[in-house]
């Protein structure tokens, strides 16, 4: 809905690990409804791979990391590398896919908020001027189809990259609930997945940004981008 991505948020601890880190701005959905969001990130992916030594990258290690919308888009493009309507150009020449993906509390399944509310918050997921309404053009009910294309769940593939997803049982924005069902989809189709829920957090909070929750970032990351290949 609203924001900047200039500060760089947590993954900028990253920087002291011999990682590089690239901050995505993407157009909001007071600008364009989707696909623009997940169109704006695969071409900044696309960006940084064709200027890798610019940059001095390694294209083919490259991970994402996100927090509640930025969970969303992180998820989509672990889930959907393989999906050419989503990378907004066609006959894209250069990957848009990720090697693995860290998803701080991000929806899944749009058409499931709702029921699958457990904790009282401010969002009526269904209504017409709920969040996932603005980011789809229309409330969820009455357009499951454009919904459907937004949910990073309905791309799950036996060769998407693996996963860490973290999600406090207390969200009162986007329910847990999100989080289980893309960590069940992922482990049905054997793509490695470790979900974390953090008991009594919010959505975000000091119960994310401690210590042992970065080490244990850092050694996803690690495992997946450092290793020897």
């Amino acid at each position: 809905l609203g924001g900047s991505k200039a500060d760089g948020g947590p993954a900028l601890k990253l920087l002291e690990h011999g990682y590089v880190v690239a901050s995505t701005n993407y157009r909001l959905s007071q600008h364009a409804v989707f696909p623009a969001q997940i169109e704006d990130c695969k071409a900044a992916l696309r960006h940084l791979r064709e200027n890798a030594q610019k940059y001095k990258i390694d294209p083919d290690r490259v991970g994402v990391w996100g927090a509640s919308a930025g969970g969303h888009l992180v998820a989509l493009l672990g889930t959907s590398g393989d999906v050419k309507e989503l990378d907004g150009v066609k006959d894209a020449k250069t990957s848009s896919r990720v090697q693995c993906v860290v998803d701080w509390f991000g929806p899944t399944d749009l058409t499931k908020m709702k029921e699958q509310t457990t904790v009282k918050g401010p969002i009526d997921h269904d209504a017409a001027d709920a969040p996932e309404a603005k980011l789809i053009g229309g409330a969820v009910p009455r357009n499951q189809e454009k919904a459907r294309k937004a949910n990073p769940i309905e791309y799950v593939t036996t060769d998407d990259p693996p996963f860490l997803i973290v999600h406090g049982d207390q969200d009162p924005l986007v329910p847990v609930g999100q989080s289980e069902i893309l960590a069940a989809a992922l482990k049905a189709a054997k793509v490695e997945c470790e979900l974390v829920v953090l008991k009594g957090a919010k959505h975000g909070g000091p119960e994310f940004n401690t210590a042992d929750q970065f080490k244990k970032t850092l050694a996803f990351l690690d495992k997946h981008l450092k290793a020897k290949k």
